[in-house]
């Protein structure tokens, strides 16, 4: 089966304006994310889809593959979907979105995520979560916390800590959403067709959409860590760990 990563990448971020060509260790954050997903075994291809010339000529010096789309997306799967039909995938191909702030994540995570569309004809979407090794985390809104059922599909992502223990905390458990996804080609075209939903415009997270409009989504759990980079001050953050990790 055709298994396609593509790292969505714009330059234009309100927070940190041309974030991908951002340097870290002295290479641009957008290479470290190629470089990365580089090692998954699983991928048939990899793809920068970037609104920007400068962002292309970037991937292309570094022999990366890269696709220009609109300026006019409004989220990362419009861009992804977009590069997708640009490729010419096939309506059964696996398209993986990892995010191009992402310069740090573990290539068997993205194996552990594909799994699930291998094994479940059925699941259409996937995303990996991760228990919080530190509870009092789940405060921070910039950490989106999920919450999910027997069968690891989940019911709802939120910014505020999900679930309101009532009584004593001592003991509680929060899982973590990493934003690395996998869909079949067929289901992300219908799913950027969708209209945004209530949940998804009051907590700005685009996953919602999908649930509001009945599709599940498989997570998968991993004890894979993953580094973001959000805002300027988070580039030394990732050089630390990468000058701690040899």
């Amino acid at each position: 089966m055709q298994i396609v990563a593509i790292i969505p990448a714009r330059y234009d971020s309100s927070r940190f304006p041309g974030k991908p060509l951002a340097l870290i260790a002295g290479k641009p954050m957008i290479q470290w994310v190629y470089e990365q997903a580089g090692q998954v075994p699983d991928l048939s291809e990899i793809y920068v889809a970037t609104d920007d010339d400068r962002i292309g000529r970037c991937v292309h010096s570094f022999g990366g593959k890269y696709i220009l789309t609109s300026k006019n997306h409004l989220s990362g799967s419009d861009r992804l979907a977009e590069a997708a039909e640009i490729i010419g995938l096939s309506q059964e191909a696996l398209v993986v979105n990892i995010q191009g702030d992402q310069p740090v994540f573990p290539p068997s995570l993205i194996t552990q995520v594909i799994a699930p569309l291998l094994q479940e004809p059925e699941t259409d979407m996937a995303t990996p979560i991760r228990q919080l090794s530190d509870p009092a985390a789940a405060v921070n809104p910039n950490i989106v916390k999920v919450v999910f059922d027997h069968r690891n599909f989940a019911l709802y992502f939120s910014r505020s800590p999900i679930p309101h223990y009532r009584d004593d905390t001592q003991d509680a458990v929060y899982y973590k959403h990493i934003g690395i996804y996998v869909y079949r080609h067929e289901f992300l075209q219908r799913f950027v067709q969708l209209p945004p939903g209530i949940w998804e415009t009051a907590e700005k997270l685009e996953q919602l959409r999908a649930l509001e409009h009945g599709h599940p989504i498989k997570v998968v759990k991993t004890t894979g860590e993953t580094l973001e980079v959000d805002v300027p001050e988070d580039l030394a953050r990732v050089e630390d760990y990468l000058n701690r990790r040899g």
